[in-house]
């Protein structure tokens, strides 16, 4: 029987009820949402609404009923609508006619948004963690690359030689981003509903201060109205995810462009790749693709929600039921990402000597010597425009590019040093370049950082 089979004449209609039940896929708010009924029944407690033994006697249901969910014995029933329906059903049965009164000055809306905080506040905290593990790989594979350079690319042109570290450490920063965005959505989301009811609050003392700091919330809400239709922290939560996405899609698009025989720089381990069923020669970068894949897919879910909350009035509508299945997908999806494609980096092989081998090419050199002339007193528009035309008269007249500086009165044999590709980057000397002199500094300002996030992240973690 429904929660609210007293008001209606006749029992809910089956495709009715096959349309609007959730229990298929909140189950998984289980745990939060005793948790949260715990820290409600211990409210009603301070408040004198439940006397000490009805106290204990919900406590030890609510606990009891968490045990069999947790052990995969817990008997669902048809009446179910959804997890925290079903909970209030077994508590009834194990507490008796106390179990009537779990439901004081509460209603599913602040409960279920209570519910859903609890669960995304400790799923953002995990998937931070996985970030951190994903970043502590490319920090190692960034010192073992030492000096190791490669071309690094815009518009996919090699444009100038780079060193290994750098390009690996550029992900370490963007990934760095996400666990900020994830931290500052838990900040925001951190306030408990719990007390807002229906939408209007109650008349009964609730202890909504005390049940908020329970739950481990740093403040209850303002306003009972804005509480209980309140879904901003999930459509952030989600934006952080499809970001994530997208910073994990930047990494498989490389790591499929740097593993083809054409480019050669990345040779994945067996262990995370695929063959083909036909081509017995074929070793595939899945990991790498599908990572690529699923940022439609989680962009897909913020796109879908947010058009799901774009015309909602106040306060609850059935249709922020929505809310749930695309988080868990883009939870799960991006957490299966995040570990696999650690895997495939902490055990991915570079070939430094194609790398490197890519990045000799005096044409990368220009910019060296555009800001060599500089250094002489030259307008930079002015080197920009003699060094561009030595390019094309060395691709004409296919004439080595070192003759061209030699001869060049701009020039001459002094300049000839800056056509190679470890002299080059040893000229770059700004912060955050790619020059060896400060990707050491980055190393340890990234290794700073990284442990400082970890910090950041246990706050959350319970």
């Amino acid at each position: 029987m429904t929660l609210w089979a007293p008001r209606m004449g006749v029992p809910p209609a089956e495709d009715m009820m096959a349309f609007t039940v959730s229990l298929s896929f909140d189950r998984r708010l289980a745990p939060s949402d005793i948790e949260g009924s715990m820290a409600h029944v211990r409210g009603l407690g301070r408040a004198g609404i439940l006397d000490p033994d009805e106290t204990t006697t919900l406590l030890e249901a609510l606990q009891r009923t968490g045990d069999e969910i947790s052990r995969g014995v817990f008997e669902f029933e048809p009446g179910d609508e959804d997890i925290h329906t079903a909970i209030e059903r077994r508590v009834r049965q194990l507490a008796g006619e106390v179990g009537a009164k779990l439901h004081t000055g509460r209603s599913r809306n602040d409960q279920v948004a209570t519910a859903l905080r609890l669960y995304v506040r400790d799923d953002l905290g995990r998937i931070a963690d996985l970030i951190l593990e994903l970043q502590r790989t490319l920090l190692r594979r960034a010192n073992e690359a030492g000096q190791t350079y490669l071309p690094g690319y815009t518009h996919m042109q090699r444009a100038q030689p780079i060193l290994l570290a750098h390009q690996i450490l550029a992900h370490g920063w963007a990934f760095a981003r996400d666990v900020d965005r994830l931290l500052g959505t838990l900040e925001r989301m951190d306030v408990s509903p719990l007390g807002a009811a229906a939408l209007a609050g109650s008349s009964l003392p609730l202890d909504a201060d005390g049940v908020a700091a329970d739950l481990g919330f740093s403040a209850r809400f303002e306003n009972s109205l804005d509480a209980v239709s309140d879904r901003d922290f999930l459509a952030e939560a989600l934006f952080d995810i499809a970001l994530i996405g997208v910073h994990l899609s930047r990494i498989g698009e490389e790591v499929v462009i740097f593993s083809t025989e054409e480019f050669g720089f990345i040779r994945l381990d067996d262990a995370w790749a695929t063959g083909s069923s036909m081509l017995p020669q074929k070793k595939n970068p899945d990991v790498a693709e599908l990572a690529r894949g699923k940022a439609g897919r989680l962009i897909g879910h913020l796109v879908g929600f947010l058009t799901t909350l774009k015309g909602l009035p106040f306060a609850y509508n059935r249709d922020l039921q929505e809310d749930k299945e695309p988080f868990f997908d883009a939870s799960d999806q991006v957490s299966l990402a995040l570990v696999a494609v650690e895997g495939l980096l902490a055990t991915a092989t570079y070939d430094t000597e194609r790398m490197q081998a890519a990045a000799e090419g005096a044409a990368l050199a220009a910019v060296e010597l555009a800001e060599w002339l500089v250094g002489e007193g030259m307008p930079f528009r002015d080197a920009y425009d003699l060094v561009g035309a030595l390019v094309r008269e060395s691709i004409e007249r296919r004439v080595p590019m070192a003759e061209l500086i030699e001869s060049h009165p701009a020039f001459g044999a002094d300049a000839l040093t800056l056509l190679e590709p470890v002299a080059a980057l040893r000229r770059r000397r700004t912060a955050g370049s790619s020059g060896p002199e400060a990707v050491a500094v980055q190393l340890e300002r990234f290794a700073t950082r990284l442990k400082e996030d970890a910090e950041r992240v246990a706050h959350w973690r319970r």
